[in-house]
């Protein structure tokens, strides 16, 4: 039987995860932290309040990062008891991801952080990447959620793990965006239609989904998240704080950094990350 589940955080993302669970037959609540739009939220059933959200077998998190993270946990941990489950799908800071675990741990509240890749498009169809961090019978708990939401979910670790591969899948992110701009902007500037190349390079190395859809909204000019330039940012400092622990030089990583910097700086951070393709064009 599946587990009860109450979605906190009802974004972006939020918003077609809950939908896709409601339609594979879960039973789902919603709750955002600031009032939505009727429109936003038709067809999910709400809750006023985390006293009732916690009623949920699973308490699934959705949520910007780990400040949000803890001060809706802040909320909703008194209202938790021994045998439920966190499931935290945000991209999170992977050293307070562990802390969070070992407090609800230590009540018999069980953690499992499993941040997601592909977007507000992945999220409606149902086939996010997902990378899992937790005790295996935690996993197993909320295994038959994360199939129904991703089209590839992989256990990688104990608690934190799931958190530090999002880091890594958002370092990878951010340089592929660099190189489409960059090889789009180089088309452009040769002359060359930046629609042809996409469609020149289909099915060939340099191909990716990101290439079509990212690429697209460059050649658009339409930087419409998505994932915005802030979350991208933030999660690139995550990465500078991994590879400063593990004592690494990622040159590339720093170069990104001080692009999103100039981004949010010139009022940009709710642009889609593709628009890191406007500083070429400056």
């Amino acid at each position: 039987m599946s587990p009860s589940v109450s979605l906190l955080g009802l974004g972006l993302m939020g918003r077609p995860m809950a939908r896709v669970l409601l339609a594979k037959g879960f039973s789902v609540y919603g709750w955002n932290r600031s009032p939505l739009e009727a429109e936003l939220t038709a067809g999910i059933p709400l809750v006023a309040s985390l006293a009732e959200a916690a009623v949920a077998e699973v308490c699934l998190l959705m949520l910007s990062d780990s400040d949000a993270v803890e001060a809706v946990l802040g909320q909703l941990a008194p209202h938790l008891r021994s045998g439920q489950l966190v499931l935290d799908m945000s991209s999170s800071d992977p050293a307070r991801t562990k802390r969070l675990a070992d407090i609800l741990l230590s009540r018999g509240i069980g953690w499992v952080d499993a941040p997601v890749s592909g977007g507000p498009e992945g999220a409606a169809a149902g086939s996010l990447a997902i990378m899992v961090g937790g005790n295996d019978g935690d996993v197993r708990q909320v295994w038959p959620i994360l199939e129904a939401l991703g089209g590839n979910v992989t256990h990688v670790g104990g608690p934190g793990a799931g958190h530090s591969v999002k880091v890594i899948n958002q370092l990878i992110v951010g340089l592929t965006a660099q190189a489409i701009a960059e090889g789009l902007t180089l088309a452009e500037k040769s002359g060359i239609d930046p629609r042809l190349v996409q469609q020149a390079l289909k099915g060939g190395f340099a191909d990716s989904k990101m290439l079509h859809i990212h690429g697209t909204r460059m050649i658009n000019r339409a930087y419409v998240p998505g994932g915005k330039v802030s979350v991208q940012l933030k999660d690139l400092k995550l990465g500078q704080a991994m590879a400063k622990q593990a004592g690494v030089q990622l040159p590339h990583l720093e170069d990104m950094v001080q692009r999103y910097e100039t981004l949010v700086a010139q009022g940009d951070a709710d642009l889609d990350q593709s628009a890191v393709h406007k500083l070429l064009w400056q």
